[in-house]
């Protein structure tokens, strides 16, 4: 049977939609935070190594074995900029400031990196870099380019402390984590026609309900002929789809002409098999709509296709789109 850890993981995984492997990167990320914030040292890189099954983690700092020679070098620029610096500060010289360093790409959970020696355009960096001399007393074997992974000791009070520190953190990731997945998800529909609830207005917009999240359509997005209510179920066409600080924006619309072409698609199974092409829609949103269409088929009649017997099928599109007229 699996440990309460476990079974709270998969419950939050399967709540929020997404992957077990996701929530431990994060509570490994939020563990490893509490360490560096309250017993971690200035030049450690902090990787934790949560257990689910034990309820308990392991603690290491991770280097990337250099030479000493790039070492030497880099501390010797390091003190020649630090003269530099204090000898135009004495006579009143402006210091330059130094171009921002490009963010440490991440690395994914188990993963055993071997890169190769910095390269002079790499910096060394106290934090991420550890002479070969010093790597070989921990590890008589290691070489160049080696990540040397070193198991620090966990203190008793780190428990406590870390799970103080990792709450907020675990949350933060966790809600970023759903709506990238939510992103992800709905950015995949940009051009299809969803099914939504009308939610309510906000100024001149109004909130769609699409079940997990919620579209906005603008006002020149909304039909001028049609009146929507809270509750009113409606087909909706996904314009764009775009991250915010708030979570995916989704915007939506009912004036577009690919609308039209979805609706014949849903309703004219001739023009959804292929038999019978649309070409070009021309609309004006909530007067009228003219289809150009053409047969694949010699014994399929494009025009006929669309109205339908006695006009069933144009009529179940023009119902939809609020009795807005058709030409065909």
């Amino acid at each position: 049977m699996s440990s309460p850890i476990v079974q709270a993981i998969q419950q939050i995984c399967d709540e929020k939609g997404i992957s077990y492997d996701a929530v431990i990167e994060t509570i490994e990320a939020a563990l490893a935070a509490a360490y560096r914030k309250d017993f971690g040292q200035k030049n450690q890189n902090i990787k934790v190594q949560f257990e689910p099954e034990m309820g308990g983690s392991r603690v290491f700092d991770v280097k990337t074995v250099v030479s000493d020679e790039f070492v030497a070098k880099a501390l010797k620029e390091m003190e020649e900029k630090a003269a530099a610096a204090a000898e135009a500060l004495a006579s009143g010289v402006p210091i330059p400031q130094a171009p921002v360093e490009p963010e440490v790409p991440k690395v994914a959970r188990g993963e055993v990196v071997a890169s190769a020696e910095p390269t002079e355009e790499e910096k060394y960096n106290p934090k991420l870099h550890l002479p070969l001399t010093e790597a070989r007393v921990i590890k008589p074997d290691a070489d160049i380019g080696d990540a040397l992974t070193i198991e620090l000791e966990v203190p008793a009070a780190y428990g406590r402390m870390a799970a103080q520190t990792a709450k907020q953190v675990i949350t933060q990731r966790l809600r970023e984590a759903e709506r990238f997945k939510l992103f992800e998800e709905f950015k995949s529909k940009e051009g299809e026609m969803l099914v939504g609830i009308i939610q309510r207005r906000e100024g001149r917009a109004m909130l769609v309900d699409l079940g997990r999240v919620t579209g906005v359509m603008m006002p020149e997005d909304q039909m001028p002929t049609e009146r929507y209510n809270p509750g009113d179920r409606v087909k909706v066409f996904v314009t764009a789809v775009a991250m915010t600080s708030k979570g995916p924006e989704i915007r939506l619309t009912r004036t577009h002409p690919e609308m039209v072409r979805k609706l014949f698609m849903l309703e004219i199974p001739e023009v959804a098999s292929g038999a019978v092409l649309i070409h070009a829609i021309a609309r004006e949103p909530g007067s009228r709509t003219k289809v150009a269409v053409s047969s694949t088929q010699e014994n399929v009649d494009p025009i006929g296709s669309c109205i339908g017997q006695r006009g069933s099928r144009i009529q179940t599109v023009i119902s939809e789109i609020g009795g807005e007229k058709i030409d065909i």
